[in-house]
């Protein structure tokens, strides 16, 4: 099984300060965060170890800020970082609605203290056949669900992007529709590995890796991971979802990673980790199959893609 419990390797040993290019300024006193100066990411304090973690090498911050997919800020790998300063952070609030006894608005400050944060060191697999590995810190989704009380008619949850159109790309320039939906079946979404994210090495989400919250599920496809969420609703059917909308015969609704389904452009059997020239072979459900294979029994994953 490789999802071990993580070493106790501090974060600043992970990857050097000078490294730690493109950062952002966190607009909001939230607890837990000590506020840097302008361009500049912020230290979340009382972070601790998840036993969900890989012991794999972690790649460096340079890898994984320099190297995004965000189209509100570009289409390019390398546009989101250079313009990251388009998101605005201010005054960030996160809507949660819909199906649930206990609907709520939460302000980053309430939504940053409603669980104890945690470092997970998880494997990222994307769409286009790269991986990467990245601390990230945050606490596990169903924190927030279960604080609203889903109730019995909810079966999924809807997440929404924040979009600014005055500064960021219109729907026609990104080549898809704004702003950016997703949305996950609610037992996925109550799993623990569902991570709603805050920070990444040890401080705040830079803009361009979806500041200043954002959701990591590491068994799916990275594009399954929404950046900036500002709307949560539970729902009782599927939710549309933004690249299943762009082009439906590429992109399906569960997009959980599965070598033996290919994109229909290239292979998905191998990945290349970034800063290796090497390729791997592609893992079920990028290695965390004994954690939520489950949740898929009786479901044929070549059509349920």
């Amino acid at each position: 099984m490789l999802i071990k419990t993580a070493s106790d390797i501090r974060s600043s040993e992970i990857t050097s300060k000078h490294d730690y290019l493109n950062r952002r300024q966190l607009f909001a006193a939230a607890g837990g965060l000590l506020l840097a100066g302008p361009g500049r990411a912020a230290k979340i304090e009382n972070v601790k170890k998840s036993p969900f973690s890989t012991t794999e090498g972690v790649n460096s911050v340079t890898d994984a800020t320099t190297y995004n997919n965000f189209y509100e800020l570009g289409t390019s790998k390398a546009d989101p970082a250079r313009n990251a300063s388009r998101l605005k952070v201010q005054n960030w609030k996160v809507k949660v609605e819909g199906l649930c006894n206990k609907p709520t608005t939460f302000d980053l400050d309430m939504l940053m203290k409603l669980a104890p944060m945690e470092e997970r060191i998880y494997r990222m697999r994307c769409v286009e056949a790269w991986s990467i590995v990245v601390p990230w810190i945050g606490y596990s989704l169903s924190a927030l669900l279960k604080a609203v009380e889903p109730n019995a008619k909810a079966k999924y949850v809807a997440f929404e992007s924040f979009y600014d159109p005055a500064n960021m790309l219109s729907s026609a320039a990104g080549g898809i529709e704004f702003p950016y939906r997703e949305g996950l079946r609610l037992d996925e979404a109550m799993h623990p590995l569902a991570l709603l994210t805050f920070g990444m090495y040890g401080e705040t989400l830079p803009n361009q890796n979806g500041a200043p919250v954002r959701l990591i599920t590491p068994w799916k496809y990275g594009f399954k991971g929404i950046k900036s969420i500002n709307k949560i609703r539970l729902v009782e059917k599927e939710p549309p979802c933004t690249w299943k909308m762009t082009n439906p015969s590429e992109y399906g609704f569960y997009s959980n990673v599965n070598p033996q389904v290919d994109h229909p452009r290239w292979t998905q059997a191998t990945e290349r980790r970034l800063g290796e020239f090497s390729r791997r072979k592609t893992l079920m459900f990028n290695g965390y199959g004994d954690q939520v294979a489950s949740l898929y029994t009786g479901l044929d994953l070549r059509k349920n893609y």
